[in-house]
């Protein structure tokens, strides 16, 4: 079954790291990614949040604004979109994504069409 694992961190914080601690965790995430190979489907990296746009439609009028304006403590930062057997495995990869050790992965079942 695919798994889409959203990661969300806190993105102050990411760009207040030093150059060696975003040499380190960059390093964590291609560990990851060489030990769960066979199981990534694809992912990537978003840009930051300043740099988004949110479309709404209402009564046929579209309107766009500049990144999200909910008030969060975590963003929406990446994903990767797994093959695992089932909830169980898919858990134990998102426990590996380094960022789970100071964010949050929220890992949903993809409803595949």
């Amino acid at each position: 079954m695919k798994y889409a694992m959203l990661i969300c961190t806190d993105e102050v914080a990411y760009d207040a790291m030093s150059p060696a601690e975003a040499e380190a965790s960059t390093e964590a995430y291609m560990q990851f990614m060489a030990k769960f190979d066979t199981k990534l489907l694809g992912g990537e990296r978003l840009r930051p949040t300043t740099e988004a746009t949110c479309v709404r439609v209402r009564d046929g009028q579209l309107s766009t604004t500049d990144g999200p304006f909910v008030e969060t403590k975590e963003q929406l930062g990446g994903f990767y979109l797994v093959d695992a057997a089932d909830l169980d495995e898919a858990i134990e990869i998102a426990s590996q994504i380094p960022s789970a050790a100071y964010g949050t992965i929220e890992v949903r079942p993809v409803w595949e069409m």
